[in-house]
């Protein structure tokens, strides 16, 4: 049998290193490791690298609440977050603690011996840790491949066809005609930032999006830094963001007529008089039913106002020799065809879940508060907002976890479970429209019809559900079994 610890973390991303952080802050006599299946931390961060890529929620938000973001830029490239991140993990030493190259394969929980059984392929053998509770953080998606769906005819193709999870780092694509399939965030960051270097890039999108503009640099951060000082203000600053951020998503919701009026406007605003608003920037959705994309300082609007870039919306019939071919019978012409179409979801990095070598499917669970799973003992996730900063939710999941140790340690306690109700009713796990989203509500855990198994997707709420709530709830369930002799 391998290492022992404490707390066992998978993944080294923005989740992993604020996890552990914060162990390394509040419970210093805890032992820990991360477990990361690249060579390095970063996650996201470190694995996408097309042009341009970079956040599309203010840093004073996506990042840590407990470690300050000091630049005057609100929306980040991909550089400044990795560095961010790699200051966190020096900081707190978390570096030492980080096991590169072990990709979890199954974790089994035993009740005998009341711990984790964790299985990690390293190189070409297999490596074995034990530890009291499990703590995923490796997100959502799969760090494998990106989702493209089937095009007609995609291997006539003359070009080359790239997907952004798996950007080729020698792409020259200077001078190049340019096709970028999608409406997404992905897509609305490569347009704009291959716009100055192609002959013409244009984004093909089946359906619009709703596309806002927000300036890059945040002038109310920058003068209440300069008045209150780097420390006092980041908490005003970053509370200012939540705030602003949730009010008008909640407006998008109880107003979404106006909200969209709103949206199209400031769209029309900054593209050329006369330009075809309503085909390419209204979806037919309401604002925030899917994720509303952040550009900053209006790129795309200025790509496509200055001709460098164009978006057409229209459906695909097949791809050709010269480009894709529309239903409509029109040929757009590409020497690379970019397919921004989208992730691969799949629960806990595609590890086996175990109970007494039983593997258990993540789709016969209930989710607790978004962050537990019903019958599953010592076990946590990590799972961001849809319509909120991902940190946001990781910092207060952190929180709770340090809660659940304290509890242990002060009543000699080993266990903690969420214990299902039969009378909570089942619903899908996300209530969010976005494709990558549908393609995988079958297989990802389930939520209930009230709290604490409703994932609320609100950050006020879960200050007090998950930051403020009572451990002895009715639906934790704490235990110490004895020990095996």
């Amino acid at each position: 049998m391998g290492e022992h610890v404490d707390v066992l973390i998978v993944g080294a991303g923005l989740s992993g290193i604020g996890a552990a952080a914060q162990l390394a802050r509040e419970l210093p006599d805890h032992s820990y490791l991360v477990l990361e299946s690249r060579d390095t931390i970063g996650g996201t961060w470190d694995l996408f690298r097309y042009p341009g890529v970079r956040s599309d929620s203010d840093m004073f938000t996506l990042g840590y609440r407990f470690k300050p973001w000091h630049e005057d830029s609100s929306l980040a490239d991909a550089d400044r977050i990795l560095n961010y991140v790699r200051e966190t993990a020096q900081e707190y030493d978390v570096d030492s603690h980080i096991r590169f190259g072990h990709r979890v394969i199954s974790v089994d929980w035993s009740t005998e011996d009341a711990q984790w059984t964790v299985v990690a392929r390293h190189g070409d053998t297999t490596v074995t840790f034990t530890a009291t509770l499990l703590w995923a953080c490796s997100g959502y998606y799969s760090y494998e491949s990106g989702y493209t769906p089937s095009f007609a005819g995609q291997d006539s193709f003359a070009g080359q066809i790239i997907h952004p999870q798996a950007w080729p780092e020698d792409l020259d694509y200077a001078g190049k005609r340019v096709v970028v399939i999608g409406s997404g965030a992905t897509a609305v960051t490569l347009v704009p930032a291959m716009a100055s270097s192609v002959a013409h890039v244009t984004m093909l999108q089946r359906s619009p999006t709703y596309v806002m503009s927000q300036p890059r640099i945040d002038v109310v951060a920058r003068s209440l830094r300069s008045k209150l000082g780097a420390a006092r203000a980041y908490p005003v600053i970053r509370w200012k963001s939540i705030i602003l951020a949730s009010a008008f998503y909640w407006l998008c919701q109880l107003l979404p007529g106006p909200m969209a009026k709103l949206l199209r406007k400031g769209a029309a605003g900054q593209l050329p008089e006369g330009y075809d608003v309503d085909t390419h920037f209204k979806p037919v959705y309401g604002p925030w039913d899917q994720r509303l994309c952040i550009v900053p300082d209006g790129d795309l609007f200025g790509a496509v106002s200055s001709g460098k870039a164009s978006v057409v919306t229209a459906t695909i019939d097949r791809f050709v020799p010269e480009g894709v071919k529309l239903t409509s019978g029109e040929v757009l012409p590409a020497d690379i065809i970019v397919t921004a179409t989208g992730l691969n979801l799949q629960a806990f990095g595609g590890a086996s879940v175990l109970i007494d070598g039983v593997e258990i499917e993540p789709k016969d669970t209930m989710s607790y508060k978004a962050m537990m799973l019903s019958g599953v003992p010592n076990f946590f996730f990590t799972i961001g907002y849809t319509n909120a900063s991902w940190t946001l939710k990781a910092d207060l999941v952190a929180e709770f976890v340090v809660r659940v140790l304290r509890r242990f340690k002060a009543t000699n306690t080993r266990v903690v479970v969420p214990v299902r109700d039969p009378s909570v009713a089942e619903r899908p796990f996300m209530d969010f429209e976005a494709g990558y989203v549908m393609r995988a509500l079958e297989k990802l855990p389930k939520q209930g019809d009230r709290v604490p198994w409703m994932l609320k997707q609100n950050y006020f709420k879960d200050i007090r559900l998950i930051r403020k709530g009572s451990l002895d709830d009715g639906v934790l369930a704490f235990s110490n079994p004895r020990d095996r002799v």
